[in-house]
Formats: C-alpha cells, sequence, structure tokens
C-alpha cells in the first residue's frame, strides 16, 4: 500500500478533524435554494438536521435530476464557510446511494464540510460516464452531464451555501464509474479541485493499449443494456473518435493533475475480509477485476509522468459497498488535510485539452483549427512567457497579471508572433501565435519594454 502524499517509487503490479484554518465567516444560513446558474429548484426538503433534499432541472439535461446535500453540524446555526465534496455514485446507482449504502452521514458527521450528492444518470439507469454525449438524440434526450455537474451545480451550490467558493475548498470523489468522473472531471477542470478520490474507479479508459479493449466494451453495454441507447452514445467509436476518448481519459491527462491530491483505493477482486455471501459475488469480483486494472494502468501513467498519488491497492476485496464505505471513511481525514493545508496556485501552469476553446488557471487558448477536438496546450506558462502546443494558429490570453497599458516585446521559436503587444486594460496579455511550417510547439517569451 502507498500512502501519503509522496510520489510512488515505483510501478505498481497491482486526519485532521480540526476546522481548517480558512473558514471565515459570513452571512447567516439561508432557508431556501434558489434558481441560479442555469439550474431551476422543482423542490427543495429538510430531512432532519443535516440533510436537504432537492430536485432540479437544467437545459443541460431531459429531465429533473436529484441534488442530496448534507450540512455540517452547526451550519444552520453558524455563520462560517465551509469546503465541499462532490460525492458521485456508480453505474445504475443514484444520489440516494451514499446515503443508503455508504454511511456517508455518519462517516462525515464529524467534519466541518459540505457534501454533496448528485445524479450522474436517469432514474438509476446505467449512467452518463460523466460527459456531454457525442449523440443528444437518443431516446433518453439531452444529456450534457459535464455541463451540469461542472458549469452548473458548483457555482450553484456556491450561490446557495456558505462554501469556500474556490479550488482550495472543494473536492470530488466517486465510487466505480463515479471513480472515473471524479478524476475526468478534476482533470478537466484541474483549476476547481484540490483533491480528487477514485473507489474502485476506472482512471484508465484509453491510455493503456489493454483497458481500451475493456473500457469500450462495459461503457458500450452500459449504453445498450442499462441505458437503451446505441453504444456510442457517449464518448463516440473509439475508433472514429478516438480523440475524444482520449480527451476525457484521467490517464492520458495525468499531467493536468499535477498540482491535484490523487488518493485511489482497489481491490482485487477476490474476495476479501469484507465480503459476506450473496449471488453477485462472482459479478462483484469480475468488476473489481476490471477497476483494479484500470486504477494500476493510472497509476503507471502517473509514474511516469512524475505526478504524484497514493494509492491504496489493498489486496482481496470484491465490487461492493462494505470496501466503499471504509474507502470514503480513510479518505476523509485525508481530505481534511488538503483543505487545512492548501497549497498555492502553481507558478506555472501545464495543461491540455481537446476543446477549441478553453480556460484554466485564468489562462485561455481559442484554436484557429478547423477540427472541433484536436489536443492543444500550454508547458510552463507564467508571467515570463509560455510554450503553446496546437496544430494551427492560436490567440493565448495571460492571466491578469501586468499593468494595464504597459508595452512587452514579443519573442517566438517555432512560429511568429506580433514583435510588441499592449497590456489590456484589465491586465491581461493576448498573443496570436502562428506554427511554423513542421512545427507544433511555439515558445512565446515576454519581456517589458
Amino acid at each position: 500500500m502507498i500512502r501519503g502524499r509522496l510520489l510512488a517509487a515505483a510501478v505498481l503490479l497491482a486526519g485532521s478533524l480540526a476546522v481548517p484554518a480558512f473558514v471565515q465567516t459570513a452571512h447567516a444560513a439561508p432557508t431556501t435554494f434558489t434558481t441560479a446558474d442555469g439550474i431551476t429548484v422543482v423542490s427543495a426538503a429538510a430531512d432532519g438536521p443535516r440533510l436537504w433534499r432537492l430536485v432540479v432541472s437544467s437545459a443541460a439535461l431531459s429531465t429533473p435530476v436529484r441534488v442530496n446535500v448534507l450540512l455540517p453540524e452547526g451550519y444552520v446555526d453558524g455563520t462560517a464557510r465551509y469546503p465541499v465534496l462532490y460525492l458521485f455514485h456508480g453505474t445504475s446507482g443514484g444520489a440516494n446511494d451514499w446515503l443508503q449504502f455508504g454511511n456517508a452521514a455518519a462517516a462525515t458527521d464529524p467534519y466541518p464540510l459540505i457534501i454533496v450528492m448528485a445524479d450522474a444518470g436517469y432514474n438509476g439507469d446505467g449512467g452518463s460516464w460523466f460527459t456531454n454525449w457525442v449523440d443528444q438524440h437518443t431516446a433518453l434526450g439531452t444529456a450534457n452531464w459535464e455541463a451540469f455537474h461542472v458549469g452548473q451545480l458548483v457555482p450553484w451550490i456556491d450561490a446557495n451555501l456558505r462554501t469556500v467558493a474556490n479550488r482550495d475548498g472543494r473536492a470530488i470523489a466517486g465510487l466505480s464509474q463515479g471513480g472515473f468522473g471524479a478524476f475526468s472531471y478534476a482533470a478537466r477542470h484541474p483549476d476547481m479541485f484540490s483533491s480528487a478520490g477514485s473507489f474502485s474507479g476506472a482512471p484508465d479508459i484509453a491510455s493503456n493499449p489493454v483497458t481500451i479493449s475493456g473500457a469500450y466494451g462495459i461503457i458500450s453495454a452500459t449504453a445498450v443494456g442499462l441505458d437503451g441507447v446505441e453504444p456510442n452514445a457517449m464518448f463516440g467509436s473509439p475508433t472514429t473518435d478516438t480523440i475524444n476518448w482520449h480527451g476525457h481519459d484521467p490517464a492520458t491527462l495525468v499531467t493536468n493533475l499535477g498540482d491535484t491530491a490523487l488518493d485511489l483505493w482497489s481491490g482485487n477482486g477476490i474476495p476479501g475480509p469484507l465480503d459476506t455471501a450473496n449471488t453477485q459475488v462472482v459479478q462483484d469480483a469480475l468488476i473489481e477485476g476490471a477497476a483494479h486494472e484500470s486504477s494500476v494502468y493510472f497509476a503507471q501513467a502517473a509514474h511516469n509522468q512524475h505526478v504524484a498519488y497514493a494509492f491504496d491497492d489493498y489486496g482481496n476485496g470484491t465490487h461492493s459497498w462494505p470496501y466503499w464505505t471504509r474507502d470514503l471513511a480513510q479518505y476523509l481525514p485525508l481530505l481534511m488535510d488538503t483543505f487545512a493545508h492548501p497549497q498555492p496556485a502553481p507558478t506555472a501552469i501545464t495543461y491540455r485539452s481537446i476543446d477549441r476553446t478553453w480556460t484554466q488557471w485564468g489562462w485561455t487558448v481559442v484554436n484557429s483549427r478547423i477540427p472541433a477536438q484536436a489536443f492543444s496546450g500550454l508547458v510552463s506558462a507564467s508571467a515570463a512567457g509560455f510554450v503553446v502546443t496546437a496544430p494551427n494558429a492560436t490567440t493565448v490570453t495571460t492571466p491578469a497579471v501586468y499593468v494595464p497599458g504597459a508595452l512587452y516585446r514579443v519573442t517566438a521559436s517555432g512560429g511568429s508572433v506580433a514583435s510588441t503587444v499592449t497590456v489590456a486594460a484589465d491586465g491581461r496579455i493576448s498573443v496570436r501565435v502562428t506554427p511554423g511550417f513542421g512545427h507544433t510547439s511555439v515558445t512565446v517569451m515576454l519581456s517589458a519594454l
């Protein structure tokens, strides 16, 4: 077992309870949840002193979904702000799973922490696989799950609750398919989550050649057998839409996670100490074996790219709730330690994405390419300059760190740029970078005149 925040030393073969220092005073607790950030509240009911059960709707989804919120002890009568853990269920599950089967209320009771548990599929079907579906015209209708979870739910929670509304106070975790979702969202949006947890998850669906065939089999079976849609509805074909699979795969995007606390748990599929005789023991063993393989391949990818992680490869255990309940109990003190000791934002940014336009860590990249999806990225981006990797002309806009109106000299290696730029009124510099013939990487330097 590897534990702690240290870089793993070899390729894998198989808490603090104190209130974090950043808790601040704020306005009194809300008595209602309001419509905001694209989310409309259909119903909201308190279930005891800590739990809110909500149903919400969004244009990103075809039907309303459930969102359960566990508040920390003393929230209603206090004024403090709290960090948030977004905690996801697995295949054929729903927002109630962690409450009903995972002991979430009792496990989180000692901690000054808000827990958000949202549906990641419609009515307990096979689930969404945490992406905006390639096919928006299936029998299930509109299915933009990443847009809902990341683009709407997170700011909606921040608007309605006294949260620490930044990366230092935000984490994401999940079991099985939800473990994939947690790592995929964290890899695609690393400036939003400081910690990610995977409990028997699938953090590699496309990076390792062995993985992709198995992952496609599982995901397509989920689509056809459980969701009742065509097999390529979610990510597209692994042959013709390979770029989309890679663009959502945590192992492929592992370098994006260099500043995220990563914790994984997995058994090997052999019945272990928490298993009891039940009719699904064979199924649970097989699924855990596949999850274990995916977790090991992610760990290999992280090791190869010198990305720190912690992997509790705990040996015998199946794909079942007793292990995930234990995983959550072990994750929580690690998470609270991360919240209590937030790391500063990286001084140099490295990030890659298949999206034509993306913004991370205050940097914005707009590609002029024709294909909707292709990898572009920034390497070691700082106020002094950056390396942009893109096949076509790209406009890079920096964070607001410069003096408005100042003049900067721009030099490039491997491509062409304007020789000088003026800092905009908001303190940002925008540089259009055109790769030279045969170049897909351009080094740009910025210096004040």
